[in-house]
């Protein structure tokens, strides 16, 4: 395994079990505990996981959010089989907005290339992924955040904001029955506030591990989502939250 697949590998698992021993991992990668610590170190440098007594832990909090290369490994799986279901909101002929995110990044790699819609996005690397073929892009200007690879400011939301989108793919860092869908940075939030005002039909793509978590900034109430796609069975609380407000769902994929 090459050193960059490798520290790739240590962190989804640490992600992934909220944490991991040295000796742990040493074990599961069959190098050396030496390697795995200069792994940890290049990997704490680059704040994609943190450094802790024998070990490493996640880095999330309220008010600190994984970098894009950290989330883009985790649940690989389902994030594809959620796009996969995504698609079938898809018309030809639709202007539609694709938010930053590692979920809708796995939809943009499905969308079609035949140029039969026309898409928009904040994200550098989302617009690389859908601009293959005859497809027509629109990449909003504003800030590149390094963290998300998002583009953000006041130059981004006076972009989206002139323009109308028939389809939004949006991502979400939590969902609350409280406080709803929230993110860490109020940059990005008001950039997806301005996506949702601007579309006619809004559909929250988000995996099972963004329920009952809580950032910092609240950008939308769930009656502002049309449909919401997972990819566990919601409970009964987010059903009946989500009937009130005729938010429509997709939880058995």
């Amino acid at each position: 395994m090459l050193p960059r697949q490798r520290r790739r590998t240590i962190v989804e698992l640490v992600s992934e079990r909220d944490g991991c021993s040295v000796t742990a991992l040493a074990d599961e990668l069959d190098v050396s505990e030496a390697t795995i610590r200069r792994d940890l170190q290049t990997l704490e440098d680059e704040q994609l996981i943190e450094r802790s007594h024998g070990g490493a832990l996640p880095v999330t909090s309220v008010g600190n959010e994984q970098a894009f290369d950290q989330k883009e490994v985790q649940n690989l799986d389902v994030k594809r089989t959620i796009a996969d279901h995504a698609m079938d909101e898809l018309q030809d002929g639709q202007v539609v907005f694709f938010d930053t995110g590692t979920t809708t990044m796995e939809v943009a790699k499905r969308a079609p290339a035949d140029g039969s819609i026309v898409s928009v996005t904040n994200s550098p690397l989302l617009a690389l992924e859908l601009g293959g073929g005859d497809n027509d892009v629109k990449l909003t200007g504003g800030r590149l955040r390094q963290s998300t690879q998002a583009l953000v400011g006041p130059s981004t939301e006076a972009f989206i904001e002139r323009l109308h989108f028939d389809l939004l793919y949006l991502g979400t860092n939590a969902i609350d029955l409280e406080t709803g869908l929230t993110t860490p940075n109020e940059a990005e939030a008001q950039a997806k506030r301005s996506m949702i005002d601007n579309s006619t039909r809004v559909v929250l793509v988000a995996d099972a591990t963004k329920f009952d978590e809580r950032s910092f900034v609240q950008f939308a109430d769930f009656e502002e989502i049309d449909l919401v796609i997972t990819d566990e069975r919601l409970s009964k609380q987010y059903r009946t939250a989500f009937d009130d407000t005729n938010t429509s769902y997709i939880d058995d994929i």
